[in-house]
Order: C-alpha cells, then structure tokens, then sequence
C-alpha cells in the first residue's frame, strides 16, 4: 500500500468526530461497514441499497459508485471485474480490516504531525 496515494487523496479530519468517523461522512463508513460484513463482496448496487436501507438520509447511487472507487484507487478497496447483464461492473471487498484501516490512518496522521513538529 503506498502512502504516497493516500497524500493525494482529499482526506479531512474532523475532530469533533471519533474513529473513523473522523475521516469519513456517515454514508461512506456506512458503506465501508456494509463491506466488512460482505463474505464476497458487493456490487454498487448491493452497496447503495444496504447504506439507503440503514441510514435515516437518501444518498444517491453516484456519490456511492465515486466513493467506492476513490477507495479502489487508494487500496482501501479491491474490486474484481465482471461482465454480466448490462456489461461491465465491479465486487468491491475490504483490502483491510477495519482495524487496520483505523492503524494505517492513525500511522499517516502520525507521520504528518511529526513532519509538522519537526520541520
């Protein structure tokens, strides 16, 4: 897994929030915890249902299929390509628990602070 991704990705933290719900809005780690329940993995389609199901708010199907793959492209995710009815789609899984989701972001906070105490 390469940092170097994650410097890139637009991650905020807000810390009036604990967890991960420091780095993600509710329908994102929603969607994360609809996958660590997953044994094999989810289209976008199961994903969006399951958040809209568990959440009081609507979110549209884009904003999940976007989330998903900013999450593939930082290996937060891993997806497996398929072709079926209607062409191509993806089964998006975990690539890490969310322990160690939750370490992995803990050690690039870490890494940021110190860089910012030392420089």
């Amino acid at each position: 897994m390469s940092n170097a991704l994650y410097w890139g990705m637009n991650l905020k933290m807000d810390l009036s929030q604990s967890g991960l719900s420091m780095f993600f809005k509710d329908y994102q780690y929603e969607a994360l915890n609809v996958l660590w329940s997953s044994d094999t993995g989810l289209l976008s389609r199961n994903v969006w249902e399951q958040v809209n199901a568990n959440l009081p708010d609507s979110i549209s199907r884009a904003s999940i299929i976007n989330y998903l793959n900013d999450m593939l492209e930082i290996d937060i995710l891993k997806g497996e390509d398929e072709t079926g009815k209607g062409g191509h789609r993806t089964r998006y899984s975990p690539a890490m628990s969310e322990q160690e989701l939750k370490k992995h972001l803990s050690e690039i906070v870490d890494k940021k602070l110190k860089k910012m105490r030392d420089g």
